[in-house]
Formats: structure tokens, C-alpha cells, sequence
């Protein structure tokens, strides 16, 4: 099984590199683009075939060391 994990900051947080993407896009004349925020996309794959025992172990692993979840929110996604 396969899990596509988004780890993004929750809204509220100051994203530093996402506002420096934002400037740089305007100085390259996206002037339209506006609100960037960044975060982190990982995938694994999992030796569980339980669709169910699988989830509990991925939010297990975001919760303990992917997010950092007074921060930062996550969801993923399980395929197989």
C-alpha cells in the first residue's frame, strides 16, 4: 500500500518561504499570483494490507515525526 502524506502550516502561521516565492513570482511578472504557501509532500509505501491498520500507522508517523502538529496540518491519502 502506498500513502501520500501533505504536511502544509496551519492558517494563522507565518510562512517566510512561501512570501519570498510570492515576491520573487511578482518580480518575474506573475503580479497575479498572491497567498503562496509551501509544505512538504511525502509518499511510502506501507507492507500493511489492512486499509484500516495502515491509516492508523500513517497518522501515527505524522503525529510523531513527519508534522509537527502545533504548527503544521497534514492529510494523506492511502492507495493499493
Amino acid at each position: 500500500m502506498k500513502a501520500k502524506i501533505h504536511v502544509t502550516l496551519k492558517q494563522g502561521i507565518l510562512d517566510p518561504q512561501g512570501k519570498a516565492i510570492e515576491h520573487a513570482l511578482e518580480s518575474l511578472g506573475f503580479a497575479k499570483t498572491g497567498h503562496v504557501r509551501v509544505g512538504k509532500y511525502i509518499e511510502l509505501d506501507l507492507a500493511e494490507e489492512d486499509k484500516a491498520k495502515a491509516a492508523l500507522e500513517v497518522k501515527s508517523m505524522c503525529e510523531k515525526l513527519l508534522a509537527n502538529t502545533i504548527i503544521e496540518d497534514y492529510r494523506y491519502d492511502l492507495q493499493g
